[in-house]
């Protein structure tokens, strides 16, 4: 199979259908196997009925459906191990980078090894970018959003060097050998899980390519003062791993 996709949903009954369909309107038109798996977090709504409602209509749709909340790193984890893809792609829930992206992201794969590729000359992981020449912000978040947004980024750039200009899009594939070396040494699983899969794939001198996307700020999606200290707190424990030698 060439590509999975991974979708983590926290309450997304309102947002999920649309989604799923705009995915499969993309992909059932490829020449390609797929498939794409929702992973619900213990979602208090019907969102996993919603998707389950989908199975019918939709290629290779596959629930996984956890009746407790672990955190979008937890379920993206999941996820992506259990995906059986020799691309894995996790993206949001919202859509606010639509899927046709990865069409783009084969070129940056390709010299690869395994049943899609060939060679060993291509990237290892592929992230989406809007930080980036040739991004496209569609819809700016709010200026207080994005001043928070720089600020973690200038510590992240301190405390845990990546080598990117944006580890938090929500848009980032993986090849299958990748996805082992490096979801399987994931500890964080809330804020900063972005943070740490990038720099476990970095210590693991894997080959990472930061490409351009267009996405649009989910007006609905907001971030607290407690989400931020959590996420500084999580970064911070990336650093102590590191230090330690937790990614070995």
């Amino acid at each position: 199979m060439k590509l999975s996709i991974i979708i983590p949903a926290y309450n997304e009954e309102n947002r999920i259908e649309k989604t799923l369909k705009s995915v499969d309107n993309y992909l059932s038109i490829q020449d390609y196997d797929y498939e794409i798996l929702v992973v619900n977090d213990g979602s208090k709504d019907n969102t996993a009925d919603v998707v389950s409602g989908l199975s019918e209509q939709i290629r290779g749709l596959r629930l996984i459906d956890n009746k407790d909340n672990h955190g979008k790193g937890w379920v993206v984890k999941q996820g992506m191990l259990e995906a059986k893809g020799d691309i894995r792609l996790f993206m949001d829930a919202d859509n606010s980078t639509t899927v046709n992206h990865i069409g783009q992201f084969w070129k940056y794969f390709s010299g690869r090894g395994g049943s899609a590729f060939g060679g060993y000359e291509g990237y290892d992981v592929v992230i989406g970018s809007r930080r980036i020449e040739g991004s496209d912000i569609a819809a700016k978040q709010p200026w207080l959003r994005d001043f928070l947004g720089g600020v973690f980024r200038l510590i992240v750039h301190t405390l845990v060097p990546l080598g990117v200009n944006d580890s938090q899009a929500g848009f980032k594939a993986f090849t299958a050998e990748a996805t082992k070396i490096v979801f399987s040494k994931q500890t964080i699983f809330r804020w900063a899980f972005d943070v740490e899969i990038l720099a476990i794939a970095k210590k693991s001198k894997l080959k990472i390519k930061e490409a351009p996307i267009k996405w649009i700020n989910d007006e609905e999606s907001k971030v607290r003062l407690k989400g931020m200290i959590q996420m500084l707190l999580e970064v911070l424990q990336v650093r102590i791993n590191l230090w330690f030698g937790k990614y070995k």
